[in-house]
């Protein structure tokens, strides 16, 4: 049995729905049913069955209930048992690399404000990459923008979608408007598209960036101009003032947690992080 499916299940447990338990654990709704689906077929038993419309235990959920937190608390005891006097916290951080001189270094200084012996291991890549790695075990924090519809993660920050430019680009009317945007998971490549032709505003995509560093760029050359957070804006770009260009959504910006037995941290711990990066 996967010991994060039965944290999972634990957290099922203490709070009653699939909905809470997610929250508890900072995952999605749909990473848990999966988790739980998984956790079904290891076992070959079903553990939830429908009550009118509450999801309650089966008999063989009761009985799996009974061990679970004791095969948890057991498995962390031992972890931590053998973990003990290996040296420095290493504590495995993941960043889109679009936060990473902003959101980033206030992590790394909350972590060391923390903590004395500490060492970190910072990765940067797309944030769905990087929920993934989270998911499997391969990362501890991980920084990045909250999925729709979700309350996933704790918040950091908010921030407002801006279109930007180089000080030295100059928007012609008469052509049609060179723009650069990040791949189709964020969440500005789909709303500055949708913006424009809604505007009827003519446009060429001259590229499509998976990095934030290719992104800034091909701004800062003036070759377009480009939509992301304000947070993510860098020297040498400036707000471009045109009220024909479509509003742009706000953004959260959130610390999402691995819930695996071998993350270093605290769910107490993470809140005090989060405190101190807001504060």
């Amino acid at each position: 049995m996967d010991i994060d499916a039965l944290r999972t299940f634990c957290a099922f447990v203490d709070t009653g729905s699939f909905t809470r338990a997610a929250a508890q654990i900072c995952r999605t709704q749909s990473a848990v049913s999966m988790q739980m689906k998984k956790l079904e077929q290891d076992l070959a038993s079903p553990l939830f069955e429908k009550q009118g419309r509450q999801l309650v235990l089966t008999h063989q959920g009761h009985q799996l209930a009974s061990y679970a937190k004791q095969l948890i608390a057991l498995h962390d005891e031992a972890f931590k048992q053998l973990k003990a006097g290996t040296g420095n916290l290493r504590v495995r951080i993941g960043c889109p690399d679009d936060y990473a001189h902003s959101l980033l270094p206030e992590l790394v200084d909350a972590l060391h404000q923390q903590f004395n012996a500490l060492d970190l291991q910072i990765s940067c890549a797309p944030s769905t990459e990087l929920r993934a790695k989270l998911d499997q075990g391969m990362l501890d924090l991980v920084i990045a923008t909250r999925s729709p519809d979700s309350e996933e993660g704790y918040l950091l920050q908010s921030s407002q979608g801006v279109w930007v430019k180089s000080p030295a680009f100059e928007i012609n009317d008469s052509t049609p408007l060179p723009i650069a945007l990040f791949q189709r998971d964020c969440k500005f490549h789909q709303a500055s598209i949708e913006g424009l032709l809604k505007a009827e505003r003519r446009f060429n995509i001259i590229a499509c960036c998976g990095s934030a560093g290719a992104l800034h760029g091909l701004i800062k050359q003036g070759l377009a101009i480009g939509s992301m957070a304000r947070i993510s804006m860098q020297s040498g770009m400036e707000e471009v003032s045109d009220n024909s260009l479509p509003v742009l959504p706000v953004i959260d910006i959130v610390l999402l947690y691995g819930n695996h037995a071998h993350n270093p941290l605290s769910h107490e711990q993470l809140k005090q992080l989060v405190e101190i990066i807001k504060a």
